[in-house]
């Protein structure tokens, strides 16, 4: 008689060793004061200098802002696409990715992707007060925006030049007020940097790790990974692409 297995038992019977890792991450990103009509009208009125209560005048923002991500990809001939609906993306990414990695350069920008995404969003209704005049009212909503993919091909995030399958991180940027943003990085790839392998040998092929010579140190480089790394990641390349925000928005918090 054949007992059934469990799926444990099974697995068991393949398993070289155990690791404990971050695996795929994807992190919001925003900017907590704007999150809300108070906050909006707060940056309209004091940072834009305009008394009216209004999400009019963003408009300009948001064509400088895609403007920018236009101008970014001709100066710096990065390719450029627009999802079609139902497109895998990341199979569009690959075919970039491999002809980046065949140029033999190791870090940059691959390839830059715009889709129109369902996100959240303000619009200024009219409303009216008792006596019949009409005034603006901010209201939180959703709608659907052009969403900027710039994929980066990271010293942190991979992926390695000789490993096709690997996918590099990317910062997603909407482009409508409050901009709201994602980030996608790969923990794995973090740890398969060789600058923090030093001496030991571990064996990587694609999104594995299939032999190491020395557990105890993998497990000590992946229980370093930290949201410092992320922050560190974020940091760096949006002082790369454009974003919607000005240094004077910046400085202002």
């Amino acid at each position: 008689m054949t007992l059934p297995r469990t799926v444990a038992e099974v697995l068991s019977d393949h398993v070289a060793f155990e690791v404990e890792c971050i695996d795929r991450m994807y992190l919001n990103v925003y900017v907590p004061q704007l999150q809300y009509a108070g906050g909006l009208l707060g940056y309209v009125q004091r940072q834009l200098g305009l008394p009216i209560a209004s999400t009019a005048p963003l408009a300009r923002i948001t064509d400088r802002f895609a403007t920018s991500v236009h101008r970014f990809a001709g100066s710096q001939g990065i390719p450029w696409v627009d999802f079609a609906r139902g497109q895998r993306k990341d199979d569009v990414m690959h075919e970039h990715l491999a002809a980046f990695q065949a140029s033999g350069r190791t870090e940059g920008v691959p390839l830059i992707g715009r889709a129109q995404e369902k996100t959240s969003l303000f619009r200024t209704e009219k409303r009216r007060d008792r006596d019949g005049r009409s005034y603006p009212w901010i209201v939180k909503t959703t709608g659907m925006v052009n969403q900027f993919y710039f994929y980066c091909v990271d010293d942190d995030f991979g992926p390695y030049a000789d490993i096709g399958i690997s996918a590099p991180a990317f910062i997603k940027v909407g482009a409508y007020f409050p901009y709201p943003a994602k980030i996608w990085v790969n923990g794995h790839e973090w740890a398969k940097r060789p600058s923090r392998q030093g001496r030991h040998r571990f064996h990587r092929p694609g999104q594995r790790l299939r032999s190491c010579d020395d557990l105890s140190a993998l497990q000590a480089i992946c229980d370093r990974f930290s949201p410092h790394d992320i922050q560190a990641f974020f940091d760096r390349w949006t002082a790369v692409i454009p974003t919607p925000f000005t240094d004077l928005d910046r400085q202002a918090g």
